[in-house]
C-alpha cells in the first residue's frame, strides 16, 4: 500500500513539474531555470533567492591533496538540497559543504528551495537527472520530500536525509543532531533557573518533521513540574515556518492574557527567540524572563552575553556537515561498511527504520560561550560582543576546534 501511495505521489509530482515548465517563457520564469542556464550561470548569493552552485573540480583538490574519486577513478558528484535559507544556519551549511567539496575535488550542486516544498522536489529531480551519486536532502516539508527516493534509486543515486527528516520514502541514511536531546536541553536550561511559575511554550513549524521530537524532549523535562503544579503553561503554540513574527505575536498575546506574569519562554530556535525577546522588551521584561533557543545564531549569541537569552541548544554545524560529506563520499565509493560503523540509532520515517547517525548537542550559555562558540571560531569575539563595551571583552584563545563530547551531557 505504501509503495502504491509513493508511486502515485511521484506521478503527481512529475505532472506538477511538467505544468511548471510549460508555464515558463523559456527563461525559467516559473522559478526553475533551464538546465543549460543552471550549468552556465555564476554561483548565486544565498540571499533567499533561488540558489544553485555547481563546482566541477579538477583531478587535484584545492588543498593540493589527492581528489576524492569513486572506485573507478571518476569524480564524485554530490547534490545538496536545502529547503530554506531564511535561517542563518542553512546559509552556513551550504558554504561549508562547498568548502569541503572544493578542498577534496568533488563536484557539488547545491540549491535552496526558498521555503517551497514543491520547488524542492523539482530541484531534487533536476539534480538526480544531472547524475549526482548522492543526494543530501534537508527537507522543507518532511512529509512530501520522500517522493524523490524512488526516482533517485532508479538512477542509482543514494539519498541521505540531513537534519530535517525525509518521511515516507526509502531513505538510505539519516544524519542529524538528536532532536529529543535538543528539546531536553532547551527545557532543562530554563527549569534549572526558573523551577516555578508561568511558562509560554512555543514550537517550531508543524510542517517540520522534527518538531514533534523537540516537543518530546521538552515534555520529558517540563511534564513532571507541570503535574506537580510548579509550572503552569499559559500558552502552547506552533510558529508556522519557524517564524519570528509568529513567536512575537504568540508571546504578546500570552503576556496580555496573564498581565505579564511569565517567568520563562520555551522558544523552539534562536530565530523565534529573537521574536520572543522583542515582545518581552516591549513590556520591559527582556533580561528578567528566561528565554532559550537552538542553533547558536549570531544574534542569539549576542543576546546571551547581553543577558536577554539564557542559552541555546548548540548544534556544532561543522561536525554535522563534515560527517554528511564524508558519508556521501563513502556511499559514492560503495563503502557502506564504513557508513554503517557510524550509525548510532534507527528512526522510523513512516516507510522503514532508517539507519541514523546522531551528532551530540550541547548547552551554550553565558558561562561557557567563550570556550565553545568563540574558541571554536564558530563566531568571532568581535561578532558576539559587538553590543558590549570593548573594555568588558574577555581574552579568548581561538583554537578553531570544538570537542563537543567534552560538553555533551
Amino acid at each position: 500500500m505504501k509503495k502504491t501511495i509513493r508511486l502515485v505521489a511521484l506521478v503527481l509530482s512529475l505532472v506538477m513539474c511538467a505544468v511548471l515548465f510549460a508555464a515558463c517563457d523559456g527563461s525559467g520564469s516559473a522559478g526553475q531555470a533551464s538546465q543549460s542556464q543552471q550549468e552556465t550561470s555564476a554561483p548565486a548569493e544565498t540571499s533567499g533567492a533561488d540558489t544553485e552552485t555547481s563546482m566541477a573540480a579538477g583531478s587535484e583538490s584545492s588543498t593540493g591533496g589527492e581528489a576524492a574519486t569513486k572506485a573507478d577513478g571518476s569524480k564524485i558528484k554530490i547534490g545538496f538540497s536545502v529547503g530554506s535559507t531564511t535561517e542563518e544556519r542553512w546559509v552556513k551549511e551550504m558554504e561549508m559543504a562547498q568548502q569541503y567539496c572544493d578542498a577534496n575535488g568533488i563536484e557539488l550542486i547545491v540549491q535552496s528551495a526558498d521555503d517551497d516544498a514543491n520547488k524542492q522536489i523539482t530541484q531534487c529531480q533536476s539534480m538526480i537527472s544531472q547524475g549526482v551519486d548522492v543526494l543530501i536532502v534537508a527537507a522543507k516539508d518532511s512529509e512530501s520530500a520522500g517522493v524523490v527516493c524512488d526516482m533517485a534509486h532508479e538512477s542509482g543515486t543514494k539519498v541521505v536525509g540531513y537534519e530535517r527528516g525525509v518521511n515516507n520514502g526509502d531513505v538510505d541514511y539519516y544524519i542529524a543532531f538528536n532532536p529529543v536531546q535538543v528539546g531536553e536541553i532547551q527545557a532543562q536550561m530554563l527549569v534549572d533557573r526558573y523551577p516555578k511559575g508561568n511558562y509560554i511554550w512555543l514550537h517550531g513549524g508543524p510542517e517540520d518533521g522534527l518538531v514533534q521530537s523537540y516537543i518530546q524532549g521538552n515534555t520529558t523535562v517540563l511534564q513532571p513540574l507541570i503535574d506537580s503544579g510548579d509550572i503552569t503553561i499559559v500558552a502552547d503554540q506552533y510558529c508556522k515556518n519557524w517564524s519570528a513574527d509568529e513567536a512575537m505575536k504568540h508571546t504578546e498575546n500570552a503576556l496580555s492574557k496573564v498581565n505579564n506574569d511569565v517567568v520563562a519562554v520555551v522558544a523552539p530556535n534562536d530565530s523565534t527567540a529573537g521574536g520572543v525577546v522583542q515582545a518581552l522588551a516591549a513590556q520591559g521584561l527582556d533580561g528578567t524572563v528566561g528565554v532559550c533557543g537552538q542553533d547558536g545564531d549570531i544574534a542569539a549569541c549576542q543576546r546571551i552575553v547581553e543577558g536577554t537569552q539564557i542559552g541555546t541548544a548548540f548544534k556544532y554545524l561543522p561536525t554535522l556537515n563534515t560527517t554528511a560529506m564524508e558519508v556521501a563520499v563513502e556511499l559514492a565509493r560503495g563503502e557502506t561498511d564504513q557508513v554503517d560503523a557510524r550509525v548510532t540509532d534507527k528512526v522510523n520515517n513512516g516507510f522503514a527504520d532508517i539507519p541514523t547517525i546522531y551528532i551530540p548537542v550541547i548547552e551554550v550559555n553565558k558561562e561557557n560561550i567563550n570556550d565553545t562558540i568563540i574558541a571554536s571560531g564558530f563566531h568571532s569575539l568581535e561578532e558576539v560582543y559587538a553590543n558590549i563595551p570593548k573594555d568588558q571583552w574577555p581574552d579568548v584563545e581561538v583554537t578553531g576546534e570544538l570537542d563537543i563530547y567534552k560538553y555533551a551531557k
